[in-house]
């Protein structure tokens, strides 16, 4: 077998640097309590808890005092800021500047649309502690839209500014898109440029991996697409590996893979979500290399 891992995947230039500031914080300090988990990967995550990194929520946040806290590539929102300085808690400021700037946007929008009678409208996962920072900068108003059930909750009558997750897929975005300006178009029979403005605020290193695991996918047997389970960037790039390729399989790590899925003369590609570290799709190219010729021949 051949086996390759794809040299576009693994962390992004803001969790790669969100990592980097907890273990250089961590080697003069034991314990550095974490906003979140700092990745969307149980198997990093477990690995940074060794070293002395401590998880902890919003509520947690509450009750700590006089101590370090990592706010991770995510981004928070204002009342996080807020809470830390009442506390006397020193914030390590692990934001991804590309989320930082989305932020910023989306405030400024804010302001602009309360004086309208307008709504700010984010396409993002409900929840997801990015999407929350966001929230975050429209006193909570801001509608989240995922699906099209989700649409109910604007009002067409009224101006209309969207935003995105940064880690969405482009794809669904300009659907999205194209969905709201038809509604507008039904309740106030025409589309002005006041109406609605549309902001592409996916991050470009994020949707730039589509096309290149959509020729990656072409270009191997199988694929086997590593990730965090809790991963949003995971589903929807894994998802873009399962429609160029049927036979391509999602593993949190090489214990889930399964001897039916390879066959011996298969070219095997490893790859992952900007959340998966490159040293666990190492490990999962070591543990198919070392899979028994016979036992796979066996399974066929």
């Amino acid at each position: 077998m051949e086996v390759t891992i794809d040299k576009n995947s693994g962390y992004c230039f803001g969790v790669e640097y969100a990592i980097k500031m907890a273990e250089d914080e961590m080697e003069s300090n034991s314990k550095l309590y974490c906003l979140g988990d700092i990745v969307h990967n149980a198997m990093e995550v477990n690995r940074l808890s060794n070293k002395g990194l401590v998880v902890i929520d919003r509520e947690n946040l509450e009750d700590l005092h006089d101590c370090k806290v990592l706010i991770r590539a995510h981004g928070e929102p204002p009342e996080t800021y807020r809470t830390a300085i009442k506390n006397n808690i020193e914030l390590i400021d692990a934001s991804c500047p590309v989320v930082l700037k989305l932020q910023h946007r989306v405030k400024s929008a804010f302001d602009k649309m309360e004086k309208q009678s307008g709504q700010i409208v984010i396409y993002g996962k409900k929840g997801h502690a990015e999407v929350i920072g966001l929230t975050g900068q429209t006193l909570e108003k801001a509608i989240v839209v995922m699906d099209d059930e989700d649409l109910d909750q604007i009002d067409f009558t009224r101006p209309v500014t969207l935003f995105s997750q940064t880690t969405k897929s482009t794809k669904g975005f300009y659907e999205l898109k194209a969905k709201i300006e038809e509604k507008i178009k039904e309740a106030r029979g025409t589309l002005e440029d006041m109406d609605f403005n549309a902001n592409d605020s996916i991050c470009r290193q994020v949707s730039n991996r589509e096309p290149q695991l959509q020729k990656f996918s072409e270009d191997n047997d199988v694929i086997v697409f590593v990730a965090g389970k809790k991963s949003s960037n995971g589903k929807a790039l894994y998802q873009v590996c399962k429609n160029t390729n049927e036979r391509s399989f999602f593993v949190e790590n090489e214990t889930e893979i399964k001897l039916e899925w390879l066959h011996p003369e298969d070219k095997i590609g490893i790859c992952g979500a900007t959340s998966t570290p490159m040293w666990l799709m190492d490990q999962v190219k070591e543990h198919i290399l070392s899979l028994d010729k016979n036992s796979i021949e066996a399974n066929i």
